[in-house]
């Protein structure tokens, strides 16, 4: 007879060891976590704290009292906020065009090889852009002096009377060509950066096909640049909209002219440090950002497009 043995129990296996936790993944945080803090601290703090007063106001009965939405609605209806709106609006559609086309063109003429001294001419268009802001404003506004600056001089050397640059009608004219001046040593560098990286095997097969400059630029050049253009436009409408400087620095010698709204960020700081009015300038403030960004966003999506 047959014994039946009783089954062997399988024997448990060992536990895995605990998996290590893979150091590597800290490595990317331990490069970027600088950057990170510095850039909380410096850029998201200051907007969530104007977004923080902009729901509040100051009132003589009551204090410091959250009011929601109504400094935004205020502001919105604010004829001095838009009206110094629709003037950078005017400066950026006037001024920005001219600036960028000049800046092209030098650019061009630079790299087409034909521009004897291109070094000397590339360096002395870059220089203004050295100039600090503020050194460069009374700089010019010394020479549009019709009393005692330049204009004023010709005035009596020549025994002429010629339009005052600081009047009302001429003085948005005025800071644009000061910003022009300030700036187009900036694009131009831009566009001659990305025009030296364009392979040189497409003027090759141009020059094959028998292309004319004109050929080689609208058919080369420009669309290789494209990228640079749109980020060119881009920056110069941010700094439209942040124009400050030069009104700010030129209004002691044109009171008349240039008013205590004369932009959206003069307006901003008028009513900040002039007006005690914190909450309501972090508001305009908040909705000039705004409309800067949706405004720069849509010009990179038209440029992208384009590029596609």
């Amino acid at each position: 007879m047959t014994t039946l043995q009783p089954p062997v129990a399988a024997e448990p296996r060992p536990a895995p060891p605990p998996a290590k936790r893979d150091r590597r993944s800290w490595t990317g945080w331990g490069f970027i976590g600088p950057f990170v803090v510095v850039f909380a601290l410096v850029f998201l703090a200051p907007i969530a704290y104007s977004i923080y007063l902009s729901l509040f106001r100051d009132q003589l009965i009551g204090g410091t009292t959250f009011v929601g939405l109504d400094n935004y609605t205020q502001a919105l209806k604010d004829e001095r906020f838009w009206d110094s709106l629709s003037r950078v609006s005017l400066f950026l559609a006037v001024q920005v065009p001219i600036m960028l086309g000049i800046a092209l063109l030098i650019a061009l003429a630079l790299d087409s090889g034909r521009l004897y001294g291109k070094d000397f001419f590339r360096i002395a268009i870059f220089l203004p852009y050295a100039v600090p802001a503020v050194v460069a404003t009374l700089m010019w506004g010394f020479m549009y002096g019709t009393k005692y600056g330049l204009i004023g001089d010709i005035n009596s050397a020549f025994d002429v009377t010629l339009p005052d640059p600081l009047s009302s009608d001429l003085v948005l004219a005025s800071i644009g060509n000061i910003v022009t001046w300030e700036f187009i040593g900036y694009n131009m560098l831009i566009f001659y950066s990305a025009l030296r990286v364009i392979p040189q095997s497409l003027y090759e097969a141009a020059e094959i096909d028998g292309a004319g400059q004109f050929r080689v630029i609208s058919a080369i050049k420009l669309p290789a640049i494209r990228g640079a253009l749109v980020i060119a436009t881009i920056f110069s409408i941010i700094g439209s909209f942040q124009l400050f400087n030069e009104p700010a620095i030129l209004r002691p010698l044109a009171r008349n002219a240039i008013t205590t709204d004369f932009t959206p960020n003069f307006y901003t700081y008028s009513l900040s440090f002039n007006g005690q009015q914190h909450n309501y300038s972090a508001a305009v403030a908040i909705i000039m950002g705004l409309i800067t960004m949706v405004i720069a966003y849509v010009v990179q999506l038209r440029g992208m497009r384009k590029g596609a």
